[in-house]
């Protein structure tokens, strides 16, 4: 009887372990080898560029990214929130000319000559009203349509013809300014409309400067341009502020009033 059992739990335990063996050999084979794991990610070009950082002109208590490094007309490393180290949207990178894509810095610059232009022209429009007076209006816009000095009053009185004359000059050189970047691809010199001196392009005044006068002009245009984004921000917030022309409040503060005549008003009186 003992022999019997004991031949029976060996038999058992046999039996187990070959379905064990048989079981785990038999997910081993049905099992796949994995892929070798592909690493994604390192650093950002964002993080590259501050890594590499340099000394900053504009600012010298603080450091400039790798991405301005001096070579660009007009660089001074500032760029305290990182900008240039941000590649453009995937948009741009659909405008492509026959000669590749612009760079990501010339985008940037191309948006600081745009948005430098508008302002330069927003600056005049603030102050020319208000020194050389306005346009004349008629019976069909409106005796006093154009008579308006501030600004911000002046674009709610403006017929709407008027403001959409404006609108399709605009798109007309947004649609040129465009059709020259495809054109000329990575070639593109940022801000080029085509017009100055040069062959073949648009010079009514004949400009004919020297390669360093040239260079020069273009550093000109880039410090107004950057000035005049300063200075209409300013002018837009203060006609805000005071609902008053510019010129209107300049003049009031360089007069001299009536008191400043009287020689004895700063002193005590009787001397």
């Amino acid at each position: 009887m003992k022999l019997a059992v004991a031949a029976l739990l060996v038999s058992s335990a046999a039996g187990f372990s070959m379905d064990m063996t048989f079981s785990l050999g038999k997910k081993k084979a049905a099992g796949k080898k994995k892929a070798p794991a592909v690493k994604v990610g390192g650093a950002s070009p964002s993080a590259d560029a501050w890594a590499n950082a340099g000394p900053s002109t504009a600012l010298p208590f603080a450091t400039a990214p790798a991405t301005l490094d001096g070579s660009m007309l007009g660089d001074v490393g500032f760029d305290p929130l990182g900008f240039s180290t941000v590649p453009v949207g995937p948009w741009f990178k659909g405008i492509e000319g026959r000669n590749g894509v612009p760079s990501d810095l010339t985008w940037y610059r191309e948006a600081e000559l745009i948005h430098g232009r508008i302002a330069q022209v927003a600056v005049v429009g603030f102050i020319a009203p208000g020194l050389f007076g306005t346009l004349p209006g008629n019976e069909w816009t409106g005796v006093d349509a154009y008579s308006y000095t501030n600004p911000l009053e002046a674009f709610s009185k403006v017929p709407g013809l008027a403001l959409l004359q404006i609108f399709l000059f605009m798109s007309f050189l947004e649609f040129r300014r465009l059709s020259i970047i495809q054109e000329e691809g990575s070639n593109y010199m940022a801000g080029d409309l085509r017009i100055g001196q040069g062959e073949g392009r648009y010079n009514p005044f004949g400009l004919n400067y020297s390669d360093e006068q040239y260079e020069e002009k273009r550093l000109q245009e880039l410090k107004h341009c950057r000035l005049a984004m300063v200075g209409i921000f300013g002018l837009w917030a203060q006609a805000l502020a005071s609902g008053e022309a510019v010129t209107d409040q300049l003049g009031a503060g360089l007069s001299v009033p009536s008191y400043a005549a009287k020689a004895g008003y700063f002193l005590p009186e009787g001397i």
